[in-house]
């Protein structure tokens, strides 16, 4: 099937959408989602080949060796159908196993099917997996049909290696914030409340989070720390809360949908992104829409999404001391933390729907353009 770029100017699209959906809720999910959503609003016919479908039958997801192959055949199989009634793919796509066994099926299948594949390369972790894994990767990346990145960071991982990428920026509904109450007057409160919203993993660094917290309850004794997401280091994590003498102080929501999310951020003074590998948190972004200043470690591409000083606190990864620090500068100068607001709620605007829509069509037209030519 082909599409021209005089069918596209028409709203003829049809979207083949390869990427994760909820449940679980997640960063990469939650933006397919949403997209979903806003493409379908635009009058965009849109199919999801969601690669993170339940196992069937349920018991399988306990074997580990076979659950693959399970969700693999059926995931190919949909995809090649898929492929023979869309006009293109649009693969989101991350690093490690995820890429090989999602991401790599889609672009070949779409390339024997002669669809256009967009590839959304996302995830903090692409400079060290294109170091290990580049000769596998970069065939598969030449038969698609345009590369998009949510940030000037990966951009430049690809530029480093001679690929070009377009950047589409992540996208936010700014209007589950509208709502919020102005938090300037709040910053500076005697029982402040920290949220960190990353999954319960090692690469995000939680524990710091925690170890900077306990800190910062030695001046703020009724200080709280919220905690939400799942995963691995649940237990760890509990535990270190329970050796630090925090348990009273710190509640693990586990996961939480997105509509729950807003009225969190409402009860939030100051928002903590301890991760070691990232890349455009939507965590992050999220708390500077809802007025919550950020402290965030330095890492990937935080400082491409993030002003120190302007928009938010950058310090170094795995320094409890130094985030504890840049903590307590907001909770003690309320005109750093209202300077911080006001820039963030400008900045995020290039984040909306409404800013988002005509870079991202720009692409879809983009990759018509070249195949008509």
């Amino acid at each position: 099937m082909t599409a021209s770029a005089q069918q596209f100017e028409h709203a003829d699209l049809h979207v083949g959408l390869v990427a994760p959906l909820p449940p679980p809720p997640g960063g990469m999910a939650n933006q397919a989602q949403q997209l979903l959503r806003l493409l379908q609003a635009e009058g965009v016919q849109v199919e999801a080949v969601q690669i993170n479908r339940p196992y069937s039958p349920g018991l399988i997801k306990h074997l580990w060796g076979l659950r693959a192959l399970f969700r693999l055949i059926p995931y190919m199989l949909n995809l090649w159908q898929t492929a023979g009634r869309v006009s293109l793919f649009h693969v989101l796509a991350n690093s490690g196993w995820s890429w090989h066994l999602f991401a790599v099926p889609a672009i070949w299948i779409g390339w024997l099917r002669g669809i256009p594949v967009i590839v959304n390369y996302r995830g903090g972790g692409a400079d060290a997996f294109f170091n290990r894994s580049w000769r596998f990767v970069y065939p598969s990346l030449k038969r698609a049909s345009l590369i998009t990145v949510p940030s000037g960071f990966l951009e430049d991982v690809f530029s480093r290696r001679g690929v070009t990428a377009v950047v589409v920026p992540n996208i936010i509904d700014l209007s589950c914030f509208s709502s919020l109450k102005n938090k300037s007057s709040d910053v500076q409160r005697a029982y402040p409340r920290l949220l960190v919203a990353r999954n319960l993993e090692a690469l995000y660094d939680n524990a710091t989070a925690i170890r900077a917290f306990h800190i910062v309850r030695n001046e703020y004794t009724e200080a709280q720390l919220t905690i939400v997401g799942d995963g691995p280091e649940r237990n760890s994590l509990k535990k270190l809360v329970s050796e630090l003498g925090l348990s009273n102080a710190v509640r693990f929501t586990g996961k939480l949908d997105n509509a729950e999310l807003p009225a969190l951020y409402q009860t939030t003074d100051i928002s903590l992104n301890p991760s070691l590998i990232d890349n455009t948190p939507i965590s992050v972004l999220e708390s500077l829409a809802s007025g919550v200043p950020v402290v965030s470690t330095n890492v990937g591409g935080v400082p491409y999404l993030l002003e120190d000083e302007c928009t938010g606190l950058l310090v170094p990864p795995g320094d409890p001391d130094a985030m504890a620090k840049a903590i307590l500068r907001l909770l003690h100068d309320a005109s750093l933390a209202n300077s911080l607001q006001k820039n963030a709620a400008l900045y995020v605007q290039r984040f909306k729907w409404a800013s988002v829509m005509p870079v991202l069509f720009a692409a879809y037209k983009q990759v018509f353009n070249k195949g008509s030519s």
